[in-house]
């Protein structure tokens, strides 16, 4: 585990994350002792954690965000999720300590990370072991919404075109944020590593769908055309 130094944990921003969510800040600093906690800054670009590591403990992203990736031999990138601010990683590598990582964590923007090791969680002490119970409920929650999250991945680049697997990523996005208009976590490189897709590729389907009425997008923006595409208004629908 790199990064920079040690710094001053929040106790009510961890409170208000999905893991400890039922914890007041003083049962967070309680159990924060016991899952040895420790909190680290890292930038733009630095690797967190390297496939073919083996780790004991798992992150909580405080603030800025990182990406979960794959490398194949030849160099081709997959961003597999993303982990924003109060959200969980390496969860389910860190429950299997003999398991080497097969993807690597990269900080997608400046970003600082608080770490929890993952025995002391599972096997906790006796003193507080109903903050151990609630945390525990809540990595369970957060695990099986990643799995999700992996099955929708699957959905999204199942499709062969490069116009069916954004169809298919933009009108979830539409539905999961009610709107025709969002915002998506991802720059455009990101993107196209999300749908296993070449860059320019992508970029080239994004300016001819936008020519033909279908949206308009800016970077990361986009706005999607209600009365452009049977497809979007049956799915929102």
């Amino acid at each position: 585990m790199k990064g920079a130094a040690i710094i001053l944990i929040d106790y009510h921003q961890i409170s208000s994350t999905c893991l400890f969510s039922g914890c007041t800040p003083e049962q967070t600093q309680a159990i924060l002792s016991c899952l040895k906690a420790q909190t680290r800054c890292f930038e733009k670009g630095e690797i967190i954690l390297r496939a073919g590591e083996v780790v004991s403990y798992f992150g909580i992203v405080l603030s800025g965000s990182v990406t979960i990736e794959s490398d194949d031999v030849w160099g081709n990138k997959s961003i597999l999720d993303q982990a924003s601010a109060g959200q969980v990683f390496a969860e389910t590598y860190s429950c299997l300590p003999t398991q080497p990582l097969m993807v690597s964590v990269v900080a997608a923007q400046p970003s600082e990370i608080l770490f929890l090791h993952t025995a002391s969680l599972l096997h906790p002490c006796n003193c507080i072991c109903h903050q151990h119970g609630i945390l525990i409920q809540n990595l369970i929650k957060i695990t099986a919404q990643k799995n999700l999250n992996l099955s929708r991945r699957i959905f999204h680049t199942r499709p062969k075109s490069i116009r069916e697997r954004l169809l298919s990523y933009l009108s979830f996005q539409a539905i999961l944020q009610k709107s025709m208009e969002f915002e998506i976590p991802f720059n455009r490189q990101q993107l196209a590593d999300y749908l296993s897709i070449d860059r320019s590729a992508l970029s080239n389907e994004l300016s001819k769908m936008q020519k033909e009425g279908l949206l308009t997008v800016r970077r990361s923006h986009f706005l999607l055309h209600a009365d452009s595409s049977n497809f979007f208004e049956q799915t929102i629908l």
